[in-house]
């Protein structure tokens, strides 16, 4: 088990790296405003699931993986960024009546496993977990730690991505005209755009 002093400077590191702005919370805060609240739980539960498990891999090891292999990192980095420029097209051309769609097919919101499976692709989730684990891992009992550092991470990440999700479905009875919700949408994208910088700024 952690020291408690280091638990909670790692619980502070998470709830600042969870709670800012960055892809997952853009198309939450999208999301929640598109189809409210509820229908945006899966994709929540799955940004918060997916975190999990890529927190307790990259300590049990994977990160290795792309220690060995640095350009498998770079493709990543630019397949991420692909995505979020196709999601930014999407909800920027969204019909009104569709309300935009978050990261979503066709008027349906994300799910759990593609929100899950997005943050293997999402650079500042790999950066957020690298952070936690080289930092954060106790040198002693590393594998309970490694667990309980994963564990606190998702307990901390799910509310802070629930405030996002919330914030939009708060907002969604103000994009009832049309206007309203295309010029949202655009910002949502400009937004999901302006999240490249970091992760481009290094190609």
């Amino acid at each position: 088990m952690p020291p408690t002093d280091l638990l909670l400077a790692f619980s502070l590191f998470a709830l600042i790296s969870s709670i800012t702005p960055g892809p997952n919370n853009t198309m939450l805060l999208a999301s929640g405003a598109a189809f409210g609240f509820r229908r945006t739980v899966p994709h929540m539960l799955g940004v918060t699931g997916g975190f999990f498990l890529m927190v307790l891999c990259i300590g049990m090891g994977f990160g290795a993986l792309f220690r060995a292999f640095p350009d498998l990192y770079e493709w990543l980095r630019y397949l991420g960024a692909a995505y979020l420029v196709y999601l930014a097209w999407r909800i920027a051309g969204a019909s009104p009546g569709v309300r935009g769609d978050g990261g979503c097919d066709a008027g349906r919101p994300l799910g759990f496993v593609g929100a899950a499976a997005f943050q293997w692709v999402n650079p500042k989730a790999w950066t957020m977990a690298v952070a936690a684990v080289s930092a954060y891992a106790p040198p002693q009992g590393y594998l309970p730690g490694i667990f309980v550092i994963s564990a606190l991470f998702a307990l901390i990440n799910l509310p802070c991505v629930g405030l996002w999700a919330g914030c939009g479905s708060l907002i969604r009875r103000l994009l009832d005209d049309p206007a309203r919700q295309r010029g949202f949408n655009r910002v949502m994208a400009v937004l999901l755009l302006v999240s490249l910088y970091p992760m481009l700024a290094r190609a």
